[in-house]
């Protein structure tokens, strides 16, 4: 019987004999290429870009359409659903025609309905097409995720998940302020033809300069059903559901953060806006550093798991902090403390999120597309559930989102103990053939 070899690079023979030569010469061509970072540093800030851009206008949006501000809310929950949703479709849907085509119609489809939303002339059209919106631009980042393991393996994966953080870390600084200077000329409909000009650029360098990274030999050829059992199989790898677990309980507490950070800043602790915004963009600055000092100098130099064990320390030991100082176990504490907390909190996800997305995708070499899409989706869903938990005491107290993030915290590194069991040595698990062969 012959070894089982574990699953983590595909080995492409250089040799001219070989049919995958040319496959290794383009991806080593891509490895060096500064536009593909941009493309899939762009693809993945897209979703706080459609998200955050579009805050500013909420009070706009309610008076001109007449509608109830639950009901315009309700235009977040549908792009949210649509990004979490539609990665279970699109990612499946990549192992089986390739990155280039079902990225690029994914992109065509954002730009139109997010067209149709700059022109709604109600509410209820509105969050129909935020949804749309959302369903198809999640084939930016769940199909990013995917090249980025065609392309990477190992520490060089975790280091260009963490360049990509460089982009995409700075698109919820930049969004808010982009949206309150569309503002400024135009109405809430200006935010959304500044996001269909994102789109037409993002599809313009998508065509031109992104090429095909799956092969045509490691892509499925099976249905829905196929797309069903490879992700049943990929939940059946105790590892993998492990670390996917461990990034999205760590995704909700950043998420709670972002839900809950305004109204703890500005009205519990009595911050302006302008110091807020100030605030909102160190953290930001903080998450973008810690993960670019992840890449270049901790991977490589200690195992990832250690690394991520050190993150996720960090990430509980803030919100215990936090926890500790809204309840008054310390007596009455002003802004900078808990600031203080929340800072280290958001930069010790730029070692947490890179990480738990490149040990969950080494380990996912034959359907990183379904892989991402469990990742992406996972991570959205949690979010979302925890996000409306953070005002569930009202507005007089910061106690719901100190405790909400660290119920996320210990779940977060209890899933990491518990599944990936870092202590132990471990290899990947054998890819299996392409299903429908």
């Amino acid at each position: 019987m012959s070894e089982r070899r574990p699953a983590t690079a595909p080995s492409h023979d250089p040799s001219p004999e070989s049919p995958s030569a040319p496959t290794a010469s383009l991806t080593r061509a891509r490895r060096t290429s500064l536009l593909v970072t941009f493309i899939l540093g762009g693809l993945t800030a897209l979703p706080p870009l459609s998200m955050d851009m579009y805050l500013p206008a909420l009070p706009q949006v309610t008076d001109a359409l007449q509608s109830p501000a639950a009901t315009v809310q309700l235009t977040l929950t549908a792009c949210l659903a649509g990004m979490a949703l539609g990665q279970l479709v699109i990612g499946p849907m990549s192992d089986k025609w390739g990155r280039r085509r079902p990225l690029l119609v994914g992109m065509v489809v954002y730009v139109l309905a997010t067209a149709i939303c700059a022109l709604a002339p109600t509410a209820e059209l509105l969050i129909s097409f935020r949804l749309l919106q959302g369903l198809a631009g999640a084939a930016g980042v769940v199909i990013a995720r995917a090249v980025v393991r065609d392309l990477f393996d190992g520490d060089e994966m975790a280091r260009f998940f963490s360049t990509l953080m460089l982009i995409s870390g700075a698109a919820p600084i930049v969004a808010p302020l982009i949206g309150g200077q569309v503002l400024r000329f135009a109405d809430w409909r200006g935010v959304f033809v500044v996001l269909t000009g994102v789109g037409v650029v993002l599809t313009l360098m998508v065509w031109r300069g992104l090429g095909e990274t799956l092969p045509p030999e490691r892509r499925h050829t099976g249905g829905v059903g196929s797309a069903l059992r490879t992700m049943r199989g990929l939940l059946g790898d105790r590892v993998f559901t492990g670390y996917t677990l461990t990034g999205g309980f760590a995704f909700a507490a950043l998420f709670s953060y972002i839900s809950a950070s305004p109204f703890v800043v500005q009205e519990i602790y009595g911050a302006s806006p302008q110091t807020f915004s100030l605030l909102f963009g160190l953290n930001s600055v903080g998450l973008i550093l810690v993960g670019q000092i992840n890449g270049k100098l901790l991977v490589g130099r200690v195992s990832l798991d250690k690394v991520l064990a050190l993150g996720l320390a960090v990430v509980t030991a803030s919100t215990v902090s936090l926890l500790l100082m809204t309840t008054g176990v310390f007596g009455e504490v002003g802004l900078v403390p808990v600031a203080t907390a929340l800072f280290v909190l958001m930069s010790a996800m730029g070692i947490v999120l890179p990480n738990t997305n490149a040990q969950a995708l080494m380990r996912t070499p034959h359907a990183a597309g379904s892989a991402s899409a469990l990742l992406g989706t996972s991570s959205f869903l949690v979010g979302a559930i925890a996000s409306p938990l953070v005002g569930i005491a009202g507005e007089d107290t910061a106690v719901p989102m100190a405790l909400v993030q660290l119920v996320c915290a210990v779940l977060s590194a209890s899933c990491f103990l518990a599944l990936c069991r870092p202590w132990q040595k471990r290899g990947a698990p054998a890819a299996p053939a392409p299903a429908g062969n």
